[in-house]
């Protein structure tokens, strides 16, 4: 399991110059840099100087896979400021290495208009409060993902959470992306006998190759979320999901969609995607 204090401390940014950072990484165990790390560090980077706002939403490309064995450089290019809405760019290096690329919209709260939302579906919560150090993941069903004879739709319902969040409205936002990241390649392979996650970087070349995340409400990350994933496409060595998420209370604070790569190992071709 990851440690919650072991994201926070990868969203400590250190100033290196003018709208320039450096940031640690999250040890997940896996021989890249979790993009759910370069999301979060992406919204949080696009928060400094943004007061009264928070983001609406995050586009990210991967270029390419990011070392664990060493930090990150993140800077920022403010495209606009205004009153209600902000933009800027985020982009993430290692050396002179582009690894990640995101467009960020913020805004500030403004009246209803109109309102409605998509509601919940009718699943049974996890018993009890979320609490412990680390990252929880409670997979509706049983599922496990990297059982390559366990086959099923290509859906997944996820409820997470991050003990001990701090109340910060950015950082939450940040953890509830880090999150997103983790499983539509898996809801992707479901229907598909012999295949899921134990392959991914063994006979399989798996990867996030764009995210795009819109919140709708404050998310409150130490409590429960639920993720529904669905993949609507798989072929041509690519991948597409959607995904929505609800609070503790039924009601929507987030969407996403994800495109990715899920192709043979032997096919994978030197030099960058």
């Amino acid at each position: 399991m990851v440690a919650v204090a072991s994201i926070l401390d990868s969203l400590q940014l250190t100033p290196i110059g003018t709208d320039r950072y450096s940031a640690t990484n999250v040890d997940t165990g896996h021989p890249v840099v979790f993009g759910g790390q370069l999301l979060a560090q992406s919204i949080i980077a696009a928060l400094r100087g943004q007061d009264g706002k928070t983001v609406k939403t995050l586009h990210t490309v991967f270029v390419r896979g990011a070392s664990p064995a060493v930090g990150v450089e993140i800077e920022v290019d403010p495209v606009h400021a205004g009153r209600s809405m902000a933009s800027s760019t985020v982009t993430i290096s290692q050396g002179d290495r582009i690894c990640a690329r995101s467009m960020v919209l913020m805004s500030a709260d403004e009246p209803d208009v109109i309102r409605h939302a998509e509601p919940a579906p009718e699943l049974p919560s996890p018993a009890g409060k979320p609490d412990g150090g680390d990252w929880v993941i409670q997979i509706v069903g049983g599922v496990d993902l990297s059982d390559p004879a366990q086959v099923g739709p290509p859906e997944l319902d996820v409820f997470t959470a991050f003990p001990g969040a701090p109340a910060d409205p950015g950082v939450n936002q940040a953890l509830l992306a880090f999150a997103t990241d983790g499983f539509l390649i898996g809801t992707a392979m479901r229907p598909h006998e012999g295949v899921g996650q134990s392959q991914a970087h063994v006979t399989l070349s798996t990867g996030v190759l764009s995210h795009t995340i819109t919140f709708h409400e404050p998310v409150s990350a130490s409590e429960w979320l639920l993720l529904t994933h669905r993949s609507t496409y798989a072929g041509r060595g690519r991948s597409y999901g959607r995904a929505d998420v609800f609070g503790s209370d039924g009601g929507l604070v987030a969407s996403f969609v994800q495109d990715a790569m899920i192709r043979p190992m032997s096919e994978r071709p030197s030099g960058p995607l």
